[in-house]
């Protein structure tokens, strides 16, 4: 079933000459300490979009954001710059603004193959506000450099969950399409969504637990999930909310985060679709940095870091039976030694399986690109975004670039 994309690609335009504004997701893990950047997967991702438009005689200007306000790693973009520019082997200028007099200087003053990288737009206050695109286009960045482009291309899907003004503001006047990283995510997501074969499971942990309920309560309620099988904090708060005594440390942690409506969540879960969400029967926790495995019903008072081996066990057999998959966040505190074994389990389960997988980004796509495993379907780049798409969630980005590929056609 191929069936053609609603939005537009870089294929359905003619950039020669042109100035196309493109959208990346670039954020990059920076040491607190001496600021510097510690990670490039991001902006490898992106390089192809940005040197395809570069070769084919684009004058490429690159917005994307870094961090956010208030946070150690919220920085300026001249190391991305600088970065992007020896992966491509080619210039990328910088310049330490988005929509003043400088910025709109340098594009303007722009010939074809040349790449301008602008400020964080995060920098900017009108940026961190989420609202409809009609709005976000009458904010003074996209009315200042809509004049200046040609094209608008989006290939940030990490970000397509969002909808601020650099994601879903230039699209709405602009001819604009999805670059290579956004339509290789969107094309695979909506196949493996629109073509789900039964049985279907979803492995839910990580500690965002807001997003992993959202997806549980989609999938269970429209009847698109056969089994849920929680990890990492979601699976104790699903185990709390089943009324087992977590202890209190636990309890705390929850609490911490302001998560007990979550508990409150799950328990109506559990009671609605006992059959179908499986929690631990043990769990490892955390006594002088080694790993003790306790049954769910005997747990000491002690930080829980990672599901038992007798849960893996099962999970990973729940897991090979499957013809579909979703798995998103780690199965625990996976970065420290000793407590990587539920999530590399669950991986390894997941690898070997013959079902469709796939893979949410952030910690656990992270964490199966470190273990180097074939047999995974489809690696996503953003976790957020591919959960709310797989939860039926419909997201902003994409859906102003349908909206754009209605508008301009032909």
């Amino acid at each position: 079933m191929d069936m053609a994309p609603d939005f537009n690609t870089i294929d359905d335009l003619e950039v020669e000459g042109k100035t196309v504004l493109v959208r990346v997701d670039i954020n990059s893990p920076v040491d607190p300490l001496t600021g510097l950047l510690l990670d490039d997967t991001r902006i490898r991702l992106h390089a192809e979009t940005i040197a395809e438009l570069a070769n084919k005689g684009a004058k490429t200007v690159i917005i994307a954001h870094q961090s956010r306000p208030g946070k150690k790693d919220f920085t300026t973009l001249e190391q991305h710059a600088e970065a992007l520019s020896n992966l491509l082997d080619r210039p990328v200028s910088y310049v330490d603004d988005i929509f003043g007099s400088n910025a709109r200087e340098a594009i303007s003053g722009m010939r074809s193959g040349d790449i301008l990288l602008l400020e964080n737009v995060r920098f900017y206050s009108e940026e961190i506000l989420q609202r409809e695109a009609p709005q976000q286009a009458e904010t003074h960045m996209v009315k200042l450099l809509s004049p200046l482009v040609d094209y608008f291309i989006n290939d940030a899907f990490a970000a397509a969950h969002r909808s601020q003004p650099s994601l879903v503001g230039f699209a709405v006047n602009l001819p604009s399409a999805a670059g290579r990283v956004m339509e290789r995510e969107l094309t695979a997501l909506y196949s493996a969504v629109s073509n789900v074969e039964r049985p279907c499971v979803y492995v839910l942990g990580g500690v965002k637990v807001d997003d992993s309920i959202m997806v549980m309560e989609n999938a269970l309620e429209a009847g698109s999930a056969d089994y849920i099988l929680t990890t990492g904090l979601v699976a104790n708060i699903f185990l709390w909310g089943g009324g087992l005594n977590i202890r209190k440390h636990n309890q705390n942690f929850i609490k911490d985060r302001d998560y007990c409506v979550y508990v409150k969540k799950a328990q109506e879960l559990c009671k609605k679709f006992k059959d179908q969400i499986l929690v631990p029967t043990d769990l490892a926790v955390c006594k002088d940095d080694k790993r003790l495995e306790y049954p769910v019903d005997q747990l000491p008072n002690l930080p829980i870091f990672d599901l038992g081996t007798e849960t893996t066990t099962e999970y990973a057999r729940v897991i090979r039976n499957a013809r579909t998959i979703f798995a998103n966040g780690p199965a625990g505190v996976f970065e420290k030694e000793g407590f990587n074994q539920g999530t590399e389990d669950i991986l390894n389960a997941i690898s070997s399986s013959p079902g469709f997988s796939i893979i949410g980004g952030g910690h656990l796509a992270a964490a199966a690109n470190k273990m180097g495993l074939g047999g995974i379907s489809h690696i996503s780049s953003g976790g957020g975004a591919s959960i709310s798409l797989i939860a039926g969630e419909r997201l902003p980005a994409v859906e102003v670039l349908k909206k754009a590929a209605l508008k301009h056609k032909g």
